[in-house]
């Protein structure tokens, strides 16, 4: 066996020992609530239903505060999946709390309606009132994360808005439970579980407070804005006065322009230089919204604050004699920072890269990857959907048949990198599969976090 084969094997059974040891510290932290309320004594029951209603309430408000650990981008911590996993599975985890929050309530509604009372908080009591307000906005935060872009919700409201409401709503929660004592009706009881809600309290103080914080101290300044092909621009912005970023080639960063870290207006984008002399940086930004609309507008000297880095979408966390990389569009941005990256280090790996776009003029980068391929051993496939007269190229979508005319021979034996929109890359997959491609040898970037 190759070394390179027996260190990515080594490297990928401590990802999965450091996988398996998060996920069983996530159960703890949701069952731990549970966990407090089965100390001695137990308080009578009122039945089946009734217990299985608090059961799941409690289970509920377990899995909401661990949802603020899920986002508050411990970098250890989100490692072994990748941040974009993690914000995924708070995303889906977040609506099955939820659903068993609404659950908690709709069976004590139907089994025993005199213990909610009336629907109106102006009218219940306060406890009761404080549950009523928690669901509402347990609601509304449910509803807008879910509909957001069919809504038409700008991006930095919502994520203002979702910070306050899900804080706020938690909070209320909490004094609902402690209003109606049931089950934390003892000294100890009550302090295990007072003591579990300071522990969230305190993590959302750290994310909201703290890590702006030292955000602060370590600011960037932009340097300059260079137009590419395809309405996208590539900001530079260099450390101010510190160290700066150090990253892997194919990592983002959160971005703050023209606010403080305060604001809760930071926005993902994937660094496309080179990790080798990592200062400064470059994030290449394609228009796609309102606000990176504003890129181009960004002046020499403007402060930015930055958050990372972060995804573990990299050629640093996987040991192959030969990569394939696979973008469409703008997705070649972290693509573009390992292939910067290994000529800088003198790679001399055999490489694919399969770029897809409409048009040959909206092919971003397309002097520098002719550049690369004198100071690397690559190959590229460009592929245009909508080709020019006298295009000699492949053409039309990355598909199965044409990826087999491609891809070499050992083809089974690579490691691929994917980065597109999300209707390309789930294509891409799917192509890899027919072709009996390892599902743990493909690696795909998810641009849509929120």
């Amino acid at each position: 066996m190759k070394w390179y084969a027996i260190e990515r094997y080594i490297n990928t059974m401590k990802s999965i020992l450091s996988g398996i040891i998060l996920i069983a510290l996530y159960l703890l932290l949701v069952l731990a609530p549970l966990g407090v309320l089965l100390i001695e004594p137990v308080p009578a029951g009122s039945g089946f239903w009734w217990d299985l209603s608090l059961a799941m309430g409690f289970a509920g408000m377990g899995m909401l505060g661990v949802q603020f650990l899920l986002t508050a981008r411990f970098r250890r911590a989100s490692a072994p999946f990748g941040i974009d996993i993690i914000y995924f599975f708070h995303r889906y985890l977040a609506v099955f709390a939820f659903g068993l929050i609404v659950l908690h309530c709709l069976i004590i509604r139907v089994d025993n309606p005199s213990a909610i009372g009336t629907l109106n908080p102006l009218e219940a009591d306060g406890y009761m009132a404080m549950g009523l307000l928690a669901m509402a906005l347990f609601t509304l935060v449910i509803a807008s994360s879910l509909w957001r872009k069919p809504l038409r919700i700008p991006y930095d409201g919502w994520r203002q808005a979702h910070t306050l409401f899900t804080a706020v709503g938690f909070v209320l929660a909490i004094g609902h439970i402690k209003g109606v004592g049931y089950y934390i009706d003892t000294p100890l009881k009550q302090s295990l579980w007072t003591a579990f809600t300071a522990f969230w309290v305190l993590l959302i103080l750290y994310v909201r407070l703290v890590k702006p914080l030292r955000m602060l101290r370590a600011p960037y300044r932009v340097m300059n804005v260079v137009k590419e092909r395809g309405d996208t621009w590539t900001l530079t912005v260099a450390a101010d006065h510190h160290s700066g970023l150090r990253f892997e080639p194919g990592q983002f960063a959160w971005l703050t322009l023209r606010a403080s870290p305060y604001a809760l207006r930071e926005h993902p984008f994937s660094i496309s230089s080179s990790a080798v002399g990592a200062d400064p940086l470059e994030f290449t930004i394609k228009e796609l919204g309102d606000f990176t609309r504003t890129i181009k507008d960004a002046r020499p000297g403007e402060l930015v604050y930055l958050d990372g880095p972060y995804g573990a979408f990299s050629i640093d966390r996987v040991e192959a004699s030969s990569c394939v990389f696979i973008a469409g569009g703008v997705g070649i941005a972290p693509i573009m920072s390992m292939l910067r990256t290994l000529a800088d280090r003198g790679d001399r790996r055999p490489l694919l890269l399969i770029y897809a776009n409409n048009h040959w003029e909206k092919v971003i980068f397309r002097e520098e990857l002719e550049e690369l391929k004198t100071r690397l051993s690559l190959r590229v496939v460009h592929v245009l959907f909508k080709p020019h007269a006298g295009w000699q190229g492949e053409s039309g979508l990355v598909t199965a048949d044409l990826l087999s005319r491609v891809l070499p021979g050992n083809r089974r034996e690579l490691e691929y990198f994917v980065c597109g929109p999300k209707p390309m890359n789930k294509a891409v997959e799917h192509a890899l599969e027919s072709l009996h491609i390892p599902l743990r040898q493909v690696r795909t970037e998810l641009f849509d976090l929120v």
